[in-house]
């Protein structure tokens, strides 16, 4: 089979002008980046404000390998499925973070026959949303020291400054740095360190705000530090968030592409759902829900980081209800949550797969716990064995959950319309949608929510700074937000190497920060960090590019 970057470039797109007005999009509505590329002009969500919204579908997974499992290859199939059953389907996706890109992860275009075209370009510099992101952050952390070099009239407390310099790359030598050194012209030297651009505040912001003022707003309630007395320093006490709402000007305007088959596709906003809350915008998600009997979005790794802060903090702070959820396993992740090492997930271990189903058993049963109709979609290899296949599809069939062999991968479309029946099924029984928890209880209880009720924890641990922060924060009166837990995404548990279902264990919490501009508080799990390093033979080394620009190597 040919890779996945040869399958995009023997592909024939139409131009966006023609993709858009397969659902209805005019021209007027569209602002052109190039033949296949547009933003989405806020003329055209005011337009279609009094439309009814069609279904809204997340695809979401168990716990994976480090390799993925295919998450955004199935939403892309089943977007491309529903047209062939006579339904009219708008996809809503995160836009890829160079870092995965360049490192071990790879693009966030989807794979085979069901990719978002043009995937080099969305996989790289696309319409530039990261760059506004980043350019937005840095603006605001060179506007605090520059604040403290000319006199520190707001009397911020070096020691507590909470906004971090990104870049949207894997480094790890800027996970802990010393800046301002070379005397005072060049400010004061201090410990700080970088995040990568997906994990900020400002793409979490961009992803939830609502239209551009509302960004501004949000923008301006970011905490950068604390002062002297421990008062929260704001984006708007500094007067950046003008500035910064004018750098992402664009970046707030959802894009539009579409798939190998010209479904439609709309791609805004990527947070990390490790580290960030990990679903694209609100914009892009309500537009496709104008625009399409179906809204197919996704929500990053597991059901237990990406559908839980999908549910409790995106449904919840942009009042949406998901209609049904498609939770994707593959065998080889199955066998992996088994014990079964990365190097021989594709070799046939009836036993490791036996012992890893339990983790798709806990995830189909936090789902139920939300009080959504889902579907496991078994996302299918060609080393996958007949014997194996009907193991999982029987396991499903005894918790009262329908399971489809996705072959989106392979046959596009064509490999998914089973599925898409299923989910057509699905959403239209009654979704009586519940959140987890209340906005009124304080920061612990939601997170020893989370965790005993997600993660299957037994309780939580929290260090002396998370306490601290904790206490701070509930006295600040943030403590009616949700939580975006920051954890690994290869177990339930904070433990990466706990895999499949592990029962009895603590999750420690390292420390806890507010999200201000975004709605939410972060708490730290475990060892996750906000800075993510490349491998020893990182993708990049394979990526190449002929001296005619043919591009070789992405995927």
């Amino acid at each position: 089979m040919l890779s996945d970057i040869e399958i995009a470039q023997r592909a024939n797109p139409k131009p966006i002008t023609e993709v858009a007005a397969l659902i209805g999009i005019e021209h007027d509505e569209l602002e052109l980046y190039g033949k296949y590329k547009a933003k989405l002009s806020d003329g055209l969500a005011k337009r279609l404000e009094d439309k009814p919204s069609g279904k809204l579908i997340l695809v979401t997974a168990i716990n994976p390998t480090p390799a993925g499992e295919g998450k955004t290859t199935t939403t892309i199939g089943l977007g491309q499925a529903f047209p062939k059953i006579g339904k009219k389907a708008v996809i809503a996706i995160r836009e890829p973070s160079l870092g995965p890109v360049m490192g071990m992860k790879g693009g966030a275009t989807g794979g085979g026959y069901s990719q978002a075209l043009p995937m080099e370009d969305i996989n790289l510099h696309f319409t530039g949303d990261m760059h506004a992101i980043s350019a937005a952050n840095n603006l605001l952390c060179a506007m605090v020291d520059n604040h403290i070099h000319h006199g520190n009239s707001l009397k911020i407390d070096i020691n507590s400054i909470q906004i971090k310099r990104v870049v949207d790359m894997n480094d790890r030598a800027l996970r802990n740095i010393v800046i301002g050194l070379g005397g005072k012209i060049n400010g004061i030297p201090r410990e700080d360190n970088f995040t990568i651009t997906v994990a900020s505040e400002i793409m979490a912001v961009l992803c939830l705000c609502e239209n551009l003022q509302d960004l501004k707003i949000r923008l301006g309630k970011i905490v950068v530090a604390y002062d002297e007395n421990g008062k929260p320093v704001t984006a708007t006490d500094l007067k950046a968030n003008g500035a910064m709402a004018m750098l992402l000007k664009d970046a707030i305007k959802p894009n539009l592409v579409q798939t190998l088959e010209n479904t439609p596709c709309i791609i805004h906003g990527g947070p990390f759902a490790n580290i960030a809350h990990g679903c694209n915008s609100i914009r892009a998600t309500k537009l496709a829900l104008k625009l399409g009997d179906y809204c197919i979005t996704e929500a990053g790794f597991g059901a237990d980081l990406g559908a839980e802060k999908f549910f409790d903090i995106k449904c919840r702070l942009g009042n949406i209800k998901p209609n049904a959820v498609v939770i994707v396993a593959t065998l080889r992740a199955l066998k992996y949550n088994g014990g079964v090492d990365k190097a021989n997930v594709s070799k046939p271990n009836l036993s490791a797969l036996k012992s890893g189903i339990s983790n798709l058993g806990a995830h189909i049963e936090n789902i139920k716990k939300y009080n959504v109709p889902c579907v496991v979609a078994i996302n299918s290899f060609e080393t996958d064995e007949s014997a194996e296949v009907d193991f999982v599809l029987d396991y499903c069939n005894n918790y009262g959950v329908k399971c489809v062999l996705s072959n989106a991968f392979s046959h596009g479309g064509e490999g998914a319309i089973e599925l898409a029946k299923a989910v057509e099924i699905e959403a239209d029984k009654a979704s009586d949608f519940t959140l987890l928890y209340e906005d009124s209880v304080g920061i612990k209880a939601k997170i020893e929510k989370i965790v005993t009720q997600i993660y299957g924890g037994k309780n939580v641990i929290y260090t002396t700074a998370a306490e601290k922060s904790i206490e701070k924060l509930s006295a600040l009166g943030y403590s009616n937000m949700p939580i975006c837990m920051a954890k690994t995404q290869y177990s339930l548990s904070d433990d990466p190497t706990l895999l499949g279902r592990p029962k009895g264990f603590s999750v420690t919490v390292r420390n806890v920060n507010v999200s201000a501009g975004a709605g939410f508080i972060v708490a730290i799990a475990g060892n996750i960090m906000t800075m993510p390093g490349l491998p020893k033979i990182p993708a990049a080394c394979g990526i190449d590019i002929s001296h005619d620009g043919k591009i070789t190597g992405l995927f």
